[in-house]
């Protein structure tokens, strides 16, 4: 009698011994074992060695609609080409307003399988179930933002997928994962692993690269820059750097505590020069000196964060773009409902229902409001093509930040000509980031 495969939460299960696709002998149960997925390789290689078995895993259950024609755009028919060239599995790179979900949704009509989109935040689960409706002509199961609905075509956040693959990880035959670069570095990607998903998609705006993010979703099949798309394909852009001093206490109480903070920072630094900023914090987190440091950095951040500076050019930008539509960008939500109460905008956080974020990207898409304020929820993937000014007060990570915020302004337009200010902390650690940010991205 032939070996017979199943699904068994998120891993492989082989009635019999097994070493093909990386099967191991698991004792507990007396069988052989491997993560989900492998399972296409593992189906291959049984098929190659012509050993008979009965395949027991994927899911019986229907199979997708139909996808509406979707016109792409010559670039994104080059990226779906590759994907498929790649044996549909790898990662396609476009900047930020270039489309890459229609061309996962083009990839998806393209293979007709039963696809899990993975997304990072409840905002792109809503925005993926809206785009996904123009064009797919059957249900679309949503599992996150209180939503348990499986479909054939379904699309999830990473922290639902991550609780739920034990139980959903063989219903799918493509993974698109969204905002890939979230994975790769151990946080979340047992999900990837619980998947039986042998065609895989990644996208993003800012790749980086891992032994873990290859092996479980493939290369980098497609890459596009902003370069070649800004002015044709996306809207120009200007990016204006503003300096912003610190007044005379501002000063005062930023340099002690930069004078506390970095002679901590030093002194780790003398004991492990090759350490990292996580080692730095869990090192400070010992001992008395190193807390008062944390503190003390975290105190830098707030003044750098809020200087009077920043908040009078603000205001003086608002004033100058009342009609236009403006994002402003800052480091923490904290700052963004305080810009929000000041400057009369409306706050776009993760603390927003999603009914109230709904109807404030609507009234900013129709005009009624010009403004709003963010600190990440905007970065990533949300959809806000009427955007034309942005205004970063604050930042708290690298060029990715930077690169997806800029992203959100180059929606094209007719005549948009589209202006990111940033406004940098004069003679701070803000400066130094900025200086670095602005050169890994001319790199």
């Amino acid at each position: 009698m032939p070996m017979r495969l199943t699904f068994d939460r998120g891993t492989i299960l082989c009635d019999e011994p097994c070493t093909a696709g990386g099967m191991k002998f698991d004792p507990r149960v007396r069988a052989s074992r491997a993560p989900a997925h492998s399972y296409s390789t593992l189906v291959r290689e049984l098929a190659a060695r012509g050993i008979a078995f009965l395949d027991a895993v994927r899911a019986t259950t229907s199979e997708p609609g139909r996808f509406a024609p979707i016109a792409l755009r010559p670039y994104q028919q080059d990226a779906v080409l590759a994907w498929q060239s790649c044996g549909r599995r790898g990662l396609v790179v476009l900047p930020t307003g270039a489309g890459k979900t229609r061309v996962a949704m083009a990839a998806m009509a393209e293979c007709g399988l039963r696809t899990l989109v993975l997304v990072p935040t409840r905002v792109l689960l809503e925005q993926w179930q809206e785009n996904l409706a123009k064009f797919y002509e059957g249900p679309i199961g949503l599992l996150g933002d209180g939503h348990v609905q499986v479909e054939p075509i379904s699309v999830a956040t990473f922290e639902s997928a991550y609780r739920r693959m034990a139980e959903i990880g063989a219903r799918f035959d493509l993974l698109v994962v969204d905002e890939v670069h979230h994975f790769g570095s151990g946080a979340r990607d047992e999900c990837l692993w619980m998947a039986i998903a042998g065609a895989r998609l990644g996208l993003t705006a800012t790749p980086t690269w891992s032994e873990s993010l290859d092996l479980l979703m493939g290369p980098i099949v497609f890459e596009l820059g902003l370069g070649e798309l800004m002015g044709t394909h996306l809207a120009p852009l200007r990016h204006i750097v503003m300096h912003a001093p610190l007044d005379a206490e501002e000063r005062r109480l930023y340099d002690g505590d930069a004078k506390c903070f970095f002679a901590e920072l030093l002194a780790f630094r003398d004991l492990a020069p090759s350490g990292t900023w996580t080692d730095f914090m869990r090192s400070a987190c010992k001992s008395a000196s190193g807390r008062t440091a944390l503190e003390s950095w975290r105190r830098m951040k707030r003044i750098v964060a809020a200087c009077a500076a920043k908040r009078r050019i603000l205001g003086e930008l608002l004033a100058r773009h009342r009609e236009a539509r403006v994002l402003v960008f800052t480091a923490d939500n904290e700052s963004a409902y305080s810009i929000a109460r000041e400057h009369c905008i409306l706050p776009i956080t993760s603390d927003i229902k999603r009914a109230e974020r709904s109807t404030s990207l609507e009234h900013f898409k129709s005009g009624r409001v010009r403004a709003l304020v963010s600190a990440r929820v905007l970065n990533e993937g949300l959809d806000v093509p009427d955007a034309e000014i942005g205004i970063v007060v604050g930042a708290t990570l690298g060029p990715r930040e930077l690169q997806q915020r800029i992203g959100r302004l180059l929606r094209p337009r007719a005549g948009k000509h589209a202006v990111l200010y940033e406004l940098v902390a004069q003679d701070t650690i803000e400066a130094s980031q900025a200086r670095r940010k602005h050169a890994a991205l001319r790199s």
